[in-house]
């Protein structure tokens, strides 16, 4: 594998150190450019980022333009510090894998269904906490807040929030722009397209309107090699012998005794994502303003972007043996997958000249749906002991059924209201600066299962009509014998019904030019009701029944403190404590002690889950030169009660689960600057070593999931990020500008437990990219390319020893179901965007 191995800490640390006094000591030997300031918004009030006491980092949307930077996945590796576990656009808004300073135990293949506890990093568009995904265009900035922030913003967060901060309508003066991308992807056989368009229409001298639109349409790169051909109802089509039939008109005996079509897929996994923006600002005086906003995106996808790993379990000796290739895929089943989210707010600001009250009230649906093939999981080795075999179609009755296929479809139904205040003391002569806010959110959350068995209906009929030996061992056959089968073997539904209200503010108190204290706190209340269904409706009138209701509440305050000192006027030093949460919530699930129809063992100790919480202890030193600015900090923090996303022992009801304790130590450095007059440097790097302090045992049984110790998944101790830009002036209005960027992660894990067949250690990989622009006044032009050594990042898999572990093939199923997601591979391209 090409780039960095990050083989040692001391290695990479010594790396990014002697980089970083390089750098200084070129910077002071030539005449360097004029770093200009970066004003953020993070603290409720416009401050330049090194005068923030706690660390943050800012990208402007004319830098995410600038690199050809669209997705969540490729933003963040940009951004000192933190990780992401990369699932491409099938997961992207599904589940938020973004991870700041370790804070994570739940496991890398966790993103095809919404899950119980929320995320450990806050995200907000604009002033709405919502985890969207939206695609990055039109974007002012985004911002990364690393630690706990819930003194500054309505909804808490354990590790850090991200903001997404979107361009605003103004009415200073007409502004449109056209922009294109073409690019082609290692492996595809087709091309990437993406057109969008913006304007900013001012309609008086106090109002004004900006809309965007645009079209991405990515071809894929990932080959279904062996995949189901199927008719309109996702059903295998039967191998005669002398061609492929449709079971539905197949004779009885063909549909009995042979086995499945089988096509290539090429380039399964292709992208369109259709996403729309319009505001509309009024200045109504010097005083007060409202902005209306509406965002909607649309995506659909046609599979994963994920690799199968070894060969399609067929002998060595056998002619249809073959080993899966570079970007190939072992699924049987196709894994598409499509979502839509709409937000409207309306932010109203108004200056009371001590202070400034704003006011954010939003509305946001998001919804989404996706398949996955199950097949490999029902045919593999066990899931706690990798040496034994599990064939869940002859253990569940199916032995017989010549073409299985097992479909999850899994889907959500997000929405919200939420009002937020904040009143914010304006700049003034008083020795006190202080913020206070009132934060209430009622979220509704739908998420759904339902795993079906295509073609399972015509094999029981043809079973019924022929009486055939072969269907001696398919219980549906053998119970209800002609009865119409749904296909669907299960059904799980979970309503979960989230009310919060919050008070936090803070308060600083200057007790002279150069140091200064802040106090805050967050006092919040709120309350879970989780209703589920679970059942196993296979035969048409069954029904499944309801399990009880479980509610959840709680209340609590959350402080902080920090001291900050400026040891010059552009070096401060800071310290700060502070605390975080993350709600707990409730599990819907039935007790086998009360006789409930799929009734779990200890199900009262799991009807709910308690709120994990973290101590947050962080010391920095930042500032600025008029070539460079920095940040070093050093953080420790103490999770109490990690909450795991999960299942229960006997039947699988999603559910979330407390540990005892883990904590996670490290450095964070960033530095960035002008090494020349033009060329502009940004390096960071940051070393994590999270852990479990106690063992992990589970609520329900008592049994170990992970000893103390273990690493914490989907967290690489080392992560460095660099870019370089340099600019020449071919003639007036005219430069010629090259970049390059570069990121590299150390290995990490996939699942808490390393001796678990869940777990699966993923390598260190570096990501290497250059662009090239000709800049004018009114248009750009970039050749770009990204991920240039062609690297196959994994980042979260469902690893062999779960999915696939076994050589054999149980009950003609003939794929097999590891899957590593990949990175994207090699990409080059041309951008082109034309302001008028």
């Amino acid at each position: 594998m090409i780039g960095t191995r990050f083989q040692t800490n001391q290695l990479a640390v010594a790396i990014a150190t002697a980089t970083v006094l390089g750098a200084s000591a070129v910077a002071t030997a030539q005449e360097a450019g004029v770093l200009e300031e970066v004003l953020v918004t993070a603290s409720a009030r416009s401050q330049a980022v090194e005068d923030i006491p706690y660390n943050i980092s800012s990208m402007s949307g004319d830098q995410l333009e600038a690199r050809n930077i669209t997705d969540q996945a490729e933003l963040l590796r940009s951004m000192s510090g933190v990780s992401v576990v990369d699932r491409g656009y099938r997961n992207s808004g599904t589940v938020n894998s973004i991870i700041i300073r370790g804070l994570n135990v739940d496991n890398g293949l966790n993103g095809d269904i919404s899950l119980n506890a929320v995320p450990t990093v806050s995200t907000y568009v604009n002033n709405t906490p919502l985890y969207a995904n939206f695609v990055l265009k039109d974007i002012e900035r985004v911002e990364v807040l690393r630690g706990p922030q819930g003194t500054l913003y309505g909804s808490g967060a354990l590790g850090g929030t991200v903001r997404y901060i979107t361009n605003k309508p103004s009415a200073e003066g007409f502004e449109a722009k056209i922009s294109g991308d073409f690019s082609v992807t290692d492996g595809s056989e087709g091309n990437n397209q993406n057109l969008d368009a913006m304007v900013n229409i001012p309609l008086g001298d106090s109002l004004a309107l900006r809309a965007s639109v645009g079209r991405i349409e990515n071809d894929g790169v990932i080959d279904y090699v062996n995949a189901y051909q199927t008719n309109s109802y996702g059903e295998p089509l039967v191998d005669t012998g002398s061609g492929c039939e449709d079971p539905r008109t197949a004779s009885d005996a063909d549909v009995v005794n042979n086995g499945a079509c089988y096509e290539e897929v090429e380039d399964a996994d292709w992208v369109s994502i259709d996403y729309a923006k319009i505001a509309v600002k009024w200045d109504l005086n010097d005083a007060f303003s409202a902005t209306l906003s509406y965002q909607t995106q649309s995506d659909e996808t046609g599979a994963r972007r994920a690799i199968t790993l070894g060969n399609n379990n067929q002998p060595a000796s056998s002619p249809l043996y073959f080993e899966y290739g570079e970007y190939d895929s072992g699924q049987v089943l196709l894994e598409p997958s499509e979502r839509d989210v709409e937000l409207t707010a309306l932010d109203l600001e108004w200056d009371l000249g001590f202070a400034t009250l704003t006011s954010n009230t939003s509305n946001y649906d998001h919804t989404g749906r996706g398949d996955s093939d199950n097949g490999g999981l029902w045919v593999s080795g066990g899931q706690f002991d990798p040496s034994a075999s599990r064939d869940w179609i002859d253990s569940f009755g199916y032995s017989g059924w010549p073409r299985p296929a097992q479909r999850a479809e899994r889907g959500y139904d997000d929405s919200a209201l939420v009002q937020e205040f904040r009143l914010v003391s304006n700049d003034s002569e008083s020795a006190i600066d202080w913020l206070v806010g009132a934060f209430y959110m009622d979220q509704d959350q739908h998420v759904f299962q339902n795993s079906w068995n295509p073609g399972m209906n015509e094999f029981q009929q043809s079973c019924a009509a022929t009486s055939d030996p072969a269907c001696a061992g398919f219980w549906p056959h053998v119970w209800y014998t002609g009865q119409t089968l749904t296909e669907r073997d299960l059904e799980y539904s979970r309503d979960v019904s989230f009310k919060e209200t919050a008070i936090y503010g803070e308060v600083t108190y200057n007790f002279s030019e150069r140091f200064r204290v802040t106090g805050g706190f967050r006092w919040f209340d709120n309350e879970s009701i989780n209703d589920t269904i679970l059942g196993y409706p296979l035969v048409e009138g069954w029904t499944s029944p309801q399990v009880p209701q479980s509610t959840d509440s709680d209340s609590d305050v959350l402080l902080k403190l920090n001291a900050s000192y400026d040891i010059s006027d552009g070096m401060m030093v800071y310290g700060t404590v502070s605390e975080g949460y993350r709600r707990g919530g409730a599990n819907a699930v039935p007790s086998l002690a009360n006789g409930d129809n799929f009734g779990e063992p200890n199900a009262e100790a799991i009807r709910s889950y308690d709120k994990d919480s973290v101590i947050n202890y962080e010391a920095g030193l930042k500032g600025r030169t008029d070539t460079m600015s920095y940040t070093v900090s050093a953080f420790y923090v103490d999770w109490d009660q990690p909450q795991l996303n999960t299942t229960t022992a006997w039947y699988g009801f999603y559910v979330a689960m407390n540990g005892e304790a883990a904590s996670t130590t490290g450095i964070e450095a960033e530095v960035e600057g002008y090494l020349t007059d033009t060329m502009r440097y940004h390096i960071g790097y940051t070393y994590v070593q999270a852990e479990l302090d106690e063992d992990f045992n589970s609520t329900q049984t008592g049994a170990l999931v992970a000893p103390a110790g273990s690493v914490l998944p989907s967290s690489p101790d080392s992560v460095v990020s660099l870019s370089l830009e340099d600019s020449w002036a071919l003639s007036p209005g005219l430069d010629l500008v090259a970049r390059v960027n570069a990121y590299g992660q150390s290995e990490s894990e996939n699942f808490i437990n390393a001796d678990s067949a869940l777990n699966q250690t993923h390598d260190s990989f570096f990501l290497l990219g250059a662009s090239a622009s000709l800049v004018s006044d009114s248009w750009t032009v970039t050749l770009y390319g990204k991920n240039l050594s062609n690297e196959q990042g994994v980042t979260g898999a469902f690893p062999e020893a779960h999915w696939s572990y076994d050589t054999g093939v149980f009950e003609n199923w003939y794929g097999n179901g590891n899957r590593q997601f990949i990175t994207q591979p090699r990409t080059l391209g041309v951008s082109a965007n034309y302001s008028f």
